[in-house]
């Protein structure tokens, strides 16, 4: 240690972490991004004193003012930079149901999310934590993990956005699945219920033991969802399926040389011109560097040999996305996918709550390093890239993937659903949110249950007006769909 350093650990409490005197470790400096010792405050009592400010019950509200958006303008707007000849595509699948449509106007929630009460703790937020926004994927050797697995709007945020977007979105996918309102309502109850329950629990682990929590194997029993075994068992068979093998056996054809490339199946994917093709390719050694150095000897295991554009999603039809085929010494296949990153639709609502407005030096990058804050476990291949200037991200495609859909459970899996995703959710934020901290806020009542319950059956309410709105404007030729695909 130098002599300036002892100097400054000797200073007073404020530079040490520990007094001076019989028993006490060594005199070292506070080190910068380390917490302090003794810990200064309790995080508990804090979050507990924001109950006097913003007490747990106003999460009820919802001010819909007169600078909202009608739906089609909300949807017009989102639809600026993207694909136009994909625009009917996206308005077609946004207008099927009000879920639908909650899922495709992110942008649209944010504004409305903006104008209500907010605590002030910031967490990494997934921007877009609807119901179908939860799934399995597979891990670096093999296993299934399951936990949000899309992160497109992802920003530093209020915590409460996306609790408040996933309730909501419970009662919508339970109102499709021909739950009874009581049941719906209940689900977004028990969503809070959970996240307020998991945060609790992760407060009271060890540091490194909550990080890592939870495990899957008692995600099932933590949240009381036995009634979703089966359903979990079954999309987790499908998963094991869901490879780049698969994919690329379906979508490619042999080559001459004994290669494979891609055959059309418009409009979902498509072959692209050589000069586009090219330019995909070649931005693949950009993405190279934003990746371990540690995975660079596997991919130069594999080569290029084809690049396709395929539409993908709701809210993300219209985006650029290409799928890129790589084959090893053997032929095996590994596919990628290079999705367009915008920015994210909550980002002009940031500063009505209190929050900075981000500006990421490239949007790819916000939302790969969003995902790996939030997630447990990652895609070892996550990165991102620049093609003609636009930024993207990078990652496996069909990497075992699956899915629930909300919307087709039975009445009865509904709520069991919930609470395993609010349980996620919670545990995706405490990467960046002190557990303490939103733990002491949330309490042991159900207060914050019934608020946000309240919230989430008027917005979905709301919701559905919004989608008879739209539906109306495409009967009239107001705002053109296309349907079917």
């Amino acid at each position: 240690m130098t002599s300036d350093a002892r100097a400054e650990g000797v200073a007073g409490d404020a530079g040490v972490s520990g007094a001076a005197g019989a028993g006490t470790g060594p005199r070292l400096p506070q080190v910068p991004g380390f917490g302090r010792w003794p810990a200064a405050g309790t995080p508990k009592h804090e979050g507990k004193a924001l109950r006097a400010r913003v007490p747990r019950s106003v999460h009820a509200a919802l001010d819909l003012d007169a600078s909202r958006p009608d739906a089609v303008t909300a949807v017009e707007e989102s639809g600026r930079g993207r694909l136009p000849e994909l625009t009917p595509l996206r308005v077609g699948r946004m207008a099927a149901t009000p879920f639908a449509f909650l899922r495709g106007s992110a942008g649209l929630m944010g504004h409305d999310l903006a104008r209500t009460p907010v605590t002030g703790i910031g967490a990494q937020i997934c921007g877009d934590a609807h119901a179908a926004n939860f799934g399995l994927y597979g891990d670096a050797r093999g296993g299934l993990v399951i936990d949000l697995n899309d992160f497109d709007e992802t920003v530093h945020g209020p915590w409460e956005w996306d609790l408040k977007r996933l309730a909501a979105s419970l009662v919508l996918a339970g109102r499709e699945a021909g739950a009874d309102e009581d049941v719906c309502r209940a689900a977004a109850h028990d969503a809070v219920g959970a996240y307020r329950r998991t945060m609790r629990l992760l407060a009271k682990l060890p540091a490194l033991d909550a990080w890592n929590a939870i495990a899957d194997e008692e995600l099932v029993s933590h949240t009381d969802a036995h009634d979703l075994v089966g359903t979990l068992e079954r999309v987790a068979e499908k998963a094991r399926s869901n490879t780049s093998g698969r994919f690329a056996a379906k979508s490619t054809e042999r080559t001459e040389d004994g290669g494979r490339r891609f055959v059309d199946a418009p409009p979902v994917l498509r072959r692209v011109p050589d000069a586009e093709a090219s330019a995909v390719a070649a931005s693949l050694e950009q993405y190279l560097a934003t990746l371990p150095a540690d995975r660079h000897p596997l991919l130069a295991r594999y080569a290029v040999h084809d690049v396709a554009f395929r539409v993908v999603g709701t809210g993300s039809v219209g985006t650029r996305s290409y799928v890129v085929l790589l084959l090893d010494h053997r032929g095996e296949p590994l596919v990628l996918q290079v999705k367009e990153a915008r920015p994210s639709a909550l980002t002009p609502h940031l500063p009505a709550a209190g929050f900075d407005r981000p500006e990421p030096e490239h949007e790819g990058r916000r939302v790969v390093e969003g995902q790996k804050r939030m997630q447990v476990i990652s895609d070892n291949l996550l990165g991102w890239t620049t093609v003609d200037g636009r930024p993207y991200q990078v990652r496996q495609f069909r990497n075992r993937k699956g899915s629930v859909d909300p919307a087709a459970l039975a009445a009865d899996q509904v709520d069991d659903y919930a609470r395993m995703t609010g349980a996620l959710l919670a545990r995706a934020h405490s990467h960046s949110a002190d557990p303490r901290l939103i733990a002491g806020y949330c309490g042991k009542s159900d207060e914050l249950d019934e608020a946000v319950a309240a919230f989430a059956v008027a917005y979905a309410d709301r919701t559905e007006a919004d989608h008879t709105d739209l539906v109306a404007a495409v009967r009239a030729g107001r705002i053109a769909a296309e349907t079917g695909v």
